[in-house]
């Protein structure tokens, strides 16, 4: 066991809470599912399918190729470029998001530049319908798992409204695991994103038209309006989150209740459903889910949008086997990640000011994504790379890049790096450095702002008369003293 553990989460019920949430995604995405699409308020009573297996739904479908990753290449390696070639050899499906992203990955460009370029729809629903694999893998630590689910959203939603919508439910529902506190829960979401972001606005208002007692109906409506501006109208972010928020909240404590009134609220009703069940599985486990909507869709996992052909046994066909999967990944990602969050067989233990110390957590590590940004994690440091435009080059046009390095060793590596890079170009193109030699200093807990672990250089590429359709420039990095050369690949698009 991890010497900072501070939450220790018993076994059986956290396997409880995690089989809960998958049933409640289940239940939520078969009972939305024929009314997807609709813009106006709805009156539902239950299910319109007929009993005895669930409806495909990629909310889930998705998730089951991300535990494949963690299940192949361990989640230390888990980022959205990793997750980005899993998306691209099992996921066939080419809709609106998830399209842009995957022709933006074969031209070159890498998460999150495919999210971000020409992407009509980075501020839809596609990332944050997909956020429970994280917050199981990393229960009550919720930092880790929003930061887990922005890695996953980046791929098709780059710096977009959808990466801070998953930031969100993914913290949320990671808290989840250990208060039982609907309200709290939502408040550690929102400390996690902008303030100033379109999800947080919608969630916030939400929170306050409960609080003053409004119809829930006359909620939906004003938000709908709030975001009118926004993408495809019922196919977007930050009302279709608050949809969810408001079904959870209005719901008081009931699943039918809750689910009803978010599918009620229309729009992209199979992710606002899934989201409430999942949710609310989580926060209640099994025994709160009501006996004759579990029978009415039984245990299977039904997909839709997997390429089941080439590894169809390697994806859980039932909760039941997701959830065990899950909870045997859960205690090796925890510790990998050295969370402060553990699996025992005794009691809960969770400290009284839990709460306080995730909203803290959260508050210090407000998530962000910049546009036209990448990043790479190497073994001496982590790289940051930042195009002031957009990934495009006209001949004889430039593309303008800043590189920011940080030293990944902090104290433990006395030493200090200096390092060259140069950035190797195509035939024809040219390269201008603000300078080439750097200086990285080992991070210094005492002397932080005084000893910055961080190099920063801006260099410009130039092309010549003549540019092909893509153009693949690569930034080398090398560290004195350090073996291993470092390349960072960059794509221009003619």
């Amino acid at each position: 066991m991890q010497k900072n553990v501070s939450v220790k989460l018993n076994h059986g019920q956290f396997r409880d809470k995690v089989r809960a949430c998958w049933l409640g995604k289940n239940i939520g995405g078969t009972i939305g599912a024929p009314y997807e699409g609709t813009h106006d308020v709805l009156d539902i009573k239950g299910f319109a399918t007929e009993a005895g297996a669930p409806l495909p739904n990629d909310d889930l479908d998705l998730q089951l190729v991300w535990l494949h990753a963690v299940e192949q290449i361990g989640v230390r390696d888990v980022n959205c470029m990793t997750l980005g070639e899993f998306w691209l050899s099992y996921i066939p499906p080419h809709w609106n998001e998830y399209g842009i992203g995957k022709v933006n990955m074969k031209r070159g460009l890498l998460p999150p530049l495919s999210g971000d370029y020409q992407n009509y729809w980075k501020h839809s629903n596609g990332a944050w319908i997909r956020t429970e694999v994280w917050a199981c893998l990393f229960p009550a630590c919720p930092v880790l798992a929003s930061n887990y689910s922005m890695e996953d959203a980046k791929v098709d939603h780059g710096s977009g409204e959808g990466t801070y919508a998953a930031a969100f439910v993914a913290a949320m529902q990671s808290a989840a695991f250990a208060i039982p506190d609907l309200r709290r829960c939502i408040e550690i979401g929102l400390a996690r994103i902008p303030s100033d972001c379109r999800v947080a606005d919608s969630v916030r208002f939400v929170m306050d038209c409960y609080d003053r007692k409004l119809p829930a109906t006359d909620v939906r409506n004003a938000i709908q309006q709030r975001n009118a501006d926004i993408g495809d109208g019922w196919f977007e972010s930050p009302s279709n989150v608050a949809y969810a928020v408001l079904g959870l909240l209005y719901g008081e404590g009931d699943f039918k209740k809750s689910m009803i009134t978010a599918v009620n609220c229309g729009d992209d009703t199979d992710c606002t459903a899934a989201t409430v069940g999942a949710t609310f599985g989580i926060l209640n486990g099994t025994a709160a889910l009501p006996t004759d909507w579990c029978q009415h869709i039984g245990d299977e996992i039904v997909t839709v949008s997997l390429d089941r052909g080439s590894i169809g046994q390697c994806f859980p066909r039932s909760c039941t086997e997701l959830t065990d999967r899950v909870v045997a990944q859960t205690p090796h990602a925890l510790f990998a990640k050295h969370a402060t969050a553990c699996l025992y067989d005794g009691e809960d233990q969770i400290p009284e000011d839990i709460y306080e110390k995730m909203l803290a957590d959260c508050k210090g590590n407000v998530a962000h994504v910049a546009p036209h940004s990448m990043r790479f994690d190497f073994t001496v440091l982590s790289a940051d790379v930042v195009l002031e435009s957009e990934p495009d080059i006209a001949p004889n046009g430039e593309c303008r890049v800043h590189l920011t390095c940080t030293n990944n060793w902090e104290i433990y590596d006395k030493a200090q790096y200096n390092l060259t890079i140069r950035c190797l170009v195509p035939d024809g193109f040219s390269v201008e450095y603000e300078k080439q030699t750097l200086r990285m200093d080992r991070y210094s807990r005492t002397h932080p702002t005084m000893y910055p672990p961080t190099a920063v250089t801006s260099f410009t590429i130039r092309a010549g008369e003549t540019v092909a359709p893509v153009n693949r420039c690569i930034l080398e990095i090398i560290a004195d003293g350090r073996p291993t050369p470092m390349y960072i690949p960059i794509t221009l698009l003619g």
